[in-house]
């Protein structure tokens, strides 16, 4: 394990963590707020981030697979730890919520403790937004170039679908593979800020949503998410750049080149646009009153949809008051989640293909003992390899999804609560059902079911085996 060199890149992370902190610390002057949590949280991450670089120059810098997990963890941990500090220095929140509400935001959860945002300074609601934005970013850079290379939960297959060291990149070197997909963030982000300014919302409100919309975080600076602003302009320029931000930023690459063909041919993004559709039918008939105009019955269906489905979290209404039907619906797609190389959470559409492939495949099998039928993404063959390391996957999130709801009953809560507790925060959402609702937030819970949540939330970002490696004692042998 090189040691050195994790600790020194780990230092440089911290060193730009402090850049990052001069936006709310500008803004902070701008709103005549005070600037003792900028201040604080720069000098923590400028003086660790320093001590690691000087004291740990790298004697080598190759980067073996274990080195790879570590790093990953330790960049999410060490971010969540400095993005807490404004919160604590500010007095809005406590030590335990503030790393909560860090862990969410960095994770693009979006899952609060926060009941009242009129409250809190704007500089640390647009840092809160931000910490959502730089989240997002960073996860599809860890699909698409890390976990290939780590060979976690079946994501092998992913090599011959992204960019980075491997097959069929975007563009030959990873550093161009980064700022390429940087490009096509930003210039959503960017896109989306202009349509929310047209549509008539403040260009600080517009900058913190399209930073949390891109990132499929959904923290929002009002009380009651995206509805409050009633207009059905924004829900409608939401719907679009949260499907956006859920599918592969590698298709919105390709598409921008004009391989049109090439993206319509993907299959996972046609799962995944097929659920978009059924859910959303789902929803329109199931939730659709007399009296109600359709149009906006489907704005509705569709905005809870794409908004859960995505793992954003946005609400336009109460869905709480919905019949059991659709509840159980939103369920499943928390757990389903956006596409892979998306910034949304839950398991990924393309283990979800795979799975159902596999599993009619196996089903096959059993009829047809001597049949050969192997299972096929693409028109290629998947190996047994990949297939394996997905159903070790999603037993793994199924079972630090029970230990969440486990943690959430044993203090009292009501069943529909602690499921929707653990399954929203592994799969990166942000409300659920019950006490934790659309409109409801995480403040009421005890400190030790804060904790345990928002350890699931950095499971469920971290793809699961990044960070249950570490829990390894064969990990730590050299």
């Amino acid at each position: 394990m090189n040691q050195r060199f994790v600790l020194y890149l780990l230092g440089w992370l911290l060193l730009l963590a402090c850049a990052f902190l001069c936006v709310p610390l500008l803004a902070s002057l701008v709103f005549a707020e005070s600037l003792e949590p900028w201040v604080a949280a720069i000098a923590l991450a400028g003086v660790v981030g320093g001590l690691l670089v000087l004291l740990y120059p790298p004697l080598n810098r190759n980067i073996l697979p274990r080195d790879g997990f570590l790093i990953v963890s330790g960049a999410w941990i060490a971010v969540s730890l400095v993005g807490a500090v404004p919160y604590l220095v500010a007095g809005a929140l406590g030590p335990v919520d503030a790393l909560f509400e860090s862990v969410s935001g960095f994770t693009t959860t979006g899952s609060t403790v926060i009941p009242d945002t009129t409250v809190i300074p704007r500089a640390l609601l647009l840092w809160r937004a931000m910490s959502q934005w730089l989240g997002g970013m960073g996860i599809i850079l860890f699909t698409i170039a890390i976990l290939p290379l780590l060979g976690i939960g079946g994501m092998q297959l992913f090599k011959a679908e992204v960019p980075g060291p491997v097959a069929d990149k975007v563009k030959p070197r990873l550093a161009t593979t980064a700022r390429t997909l940087w490009m096509v963030y930003v210039g959503f982000t960017a896109a989306e800020w202009v349509a929310l300014r047209l549509a008539g919302m403040s260009g600080y409100d517009a900058l913190c949503h399209s930073f949390t919309t891109l990132a499929t975080g959904g923290f929002s600076t009002r009380n009651t998410s995206v509805g409050e602003f009633g207009s059905a302009t924004i829900e409608w320029i939401v719907i679009f750049f949260m499907l956006m931000a859920g599918i592969n930023f590698v298709l919105h690459f390709r598409l921008l080149t004009g391989r049109v063909k090439e993206v319509w041919r993907d299959t996972e993004l046609r799962y995944f646009l097929g659920v978009v559709a059924f859910s959303t039918v789902v929803l329109f008939v199931t939730v659709h009153e007399d009296g109600n105009r359709i149009v906006d019955s489907i704005r509705h269906a569709a905005f809870q949809t794409i908004s859960i489905l995505t793992t954003t979290g946005y609400c336009t209404t109460d869905f709480e008051v919905w019949t059991t039907l659709p509840l159980l619906l939103l369920l499943c797609l928390m757990v389903l989640g956006g596409m892979s190389g998306s910034t949304g959470g839950g398991i990924k559409s393309l283990r979800a293909l795979l799975a159902i492939t596999s599993l009619r495949t196996t089903v096959h099998r059993l009829i047809h003992p001597h049949a050969v039928r192997p299972v096929k993404y693409g028109g290629a063959v998947v190996s047994e390899s990949v297939l394996s390391g997905i159903w070790a996957f999603l037993t793994a999130y199924l079972l630090i999804a029970l230990i969440g709801t486990a943690v959430v009953a044993a203090h009292g809560y009501d069943l529909l609560t602690a499921i929707s507790a653990g399954m929203t925060s592994i799969g990166n959402v942000g409300p659920g059902l019950g006490e934790i609702g659309a409109y409801d937030n995480f403040a009421h819970f005890p400190g030790v079911v804060k904790m345990v949540l928002a350890a699931c939330m950095l499971f469920g970002r971290l793809e699961v085996f990044t960070l249950l490696a570490l829990f390894s004692r064969e990990f730590w042998r050299r």
